[in-house]
């Protein structure tokens, strides 16, 4: 049995075998014993996954997919104990309730990302850090790179500020199109976040992320201006950080903003 890649799905297999194994060896599972796949397809990338000591949890919301997981994919190891901690389920990452399927545990999310929803992945992780201490995954290249940008660099914005307040975000290796069936008409890129000791804010997360938004939504802007709507008093707004553009300032600098506009209001 063959899985179609449905355009609808965003879906582009992955054929390449080495590359399968490379991403699923960037989990270190030190923290965790269980394991999501988002999007598994074929299980090119499942069947390493399936070497690793955790629970398996392949999610994909294609009728084909879960059959072929649950049928052709299975037989392959009908003589092994492989599969005695591997569960297919037909489920949306975006809208299940995912600390019901892990039981409220520790886990780790991987995948070869639909690119069309591989942001919403990031910030449904961010959603449920508490319970995801590590993720790895591949990317539009651009997207990936955006995650992991630095302060300062161009593509640096929202994604990157709200996902390494939490996370360290670290770039890993690119690939080429020609390695995926059908070929996307763009590179990706591999990334992985380890999730920080202290991955809670001295501030109020609530009003991080609308300031980090904010900000960012007339990023060629001053803070000063790009943050007008928030009614800022005057006194505040004179202080040298609203001088500087949502780029140039650092996760700990915006967390330093937010504290500032916090006591602002009081």
């Amino acid at each position: 049995m063959q899985v179609r890649a449905k355009k609808h799905l965003g879906q582009h297999f992955l054929k390449d075998e080495n590359i399968a194994k490379k991403i699923a060896d960037t989990l270190s599972l030190d923290h965790c014993d269980t394991i999501i796949e988002i999007g598994p397809g074929m299980g090119v990338l499942t069947k390493y996954l399936l070497d690793k000591p955790a629970k398996l949890i392949a999610m994909d919301i294609d009728k084909e997919s879960i059959e072929y997981l649950n049928t052709s994919f299975r037989a392959q190891f009908t003589k092994s104990e492989t599969l005695k901690n591997f569960k297919v389920v037909e489920a949306d990452f975006l809208k299940e309730d995912v600390l019901k399927i892990v039981d409220q545990q520790q886990f780790a999310v991987i995948g070869n990302f639909p690119y069309n929803i591989s942001t919403q992945i990031v910030f449904k992780t961010l959603e449920n850090r508490a319970y995801v201490p590590e993720f790895a995954g591949m990317f539009q290249k651009e997207v990936a790179k955006r995650i992991c940008a630095d302060p300062g660099s161009k593509v640096y914005g929202i994604t990157s500020v709200l996902t390494q307040a939490f996370y360290k975000a670290e770039y890993l290796f690119t690939v080429k199109p020609e390695v995926f069936n059908p070929p996307p008409k763009v590179e990706s890129g591999v990334l992985r976040l380890t999730r920080r000791e202290n991955f809670s804010l001295d501030c109020d997360e609530k009003l991080f992320f609308k300031v980090v938004k904010t900000a960012f939504n007339q990023r060629r802007k001053t803070i000063r201006n790009s943050l007008k709507s928030l009614n800022l008093s005057k006194e505040l707004t004179t202080d040298e950080i609203f001088s500087k553009r949502p780029e140039q300032l650092s996760v700990s600098e915006f967390i330093v903003l937010t504290q500032k506009i916090d006591a602002d209001a009081v």
